[in-house]
């Protein structure tokens, strides 16, 4: 009888992480790069995205349409990490949606005036404080 899971469960998934990731390896072992080309020293990219972002002509010295689909695709990206960070921060109690400030960060700075040894209860409100000195 075993404590643990059953060793042979994770065997096979343990398996096809290694094989992909050695496929992987030698994928980008065997791979032959172009060399890098760069910009001319005074081609401005930032201000070639900025006038294709608002479609401001012919005006800057790269083209950019293609930086413009990596710049909207990585800020979409972004959101949706953001939205997902706050909607797994929030969690139920009761029915209720409970955020990590419900009483509007009142709690944290009280606790940051009295400093980081204030004692607490298990809620997080300050717990009744014992006279006599700490035990």
């Amino acid at each position: 009888m075993t404590d643990g899971p059953d060793a042979g469960s994770n065997l096979l998934p343990g398996l096809a992480a290694v094989g992909l990731f050695l496929v992987m390896v030698l994928a980008f072992a065997g791979a032959s790069f172009p060399a890098p080309q760069g910009f001319g020293g005074d081609a401005n990219v930032t201000a070639s995205i900025g006038y294709a972002m608002f479609d401001i002509g012919n005006l800057g010295d790269v083209g950019a349409e293609g930086f413009l689909a990596a710049f909207l695709i990585v800020a979409i990206v972004l959101d949706v990490a953001i939205d997902g960070a706050v909607f797994l921060a929030k969690r139920e109690e009761g029915g209720s949606v409970v955020t990590a400030l419900t009483d509007g960060g009142r709690d944290l700075l009280d606790r940051s005036r009295e400093g980081p040894n204030a004692p607490r209860s298990e809620r997080g409100r300050d717990a009744p404080r014992r006279e006599g000195g700490d035990e």
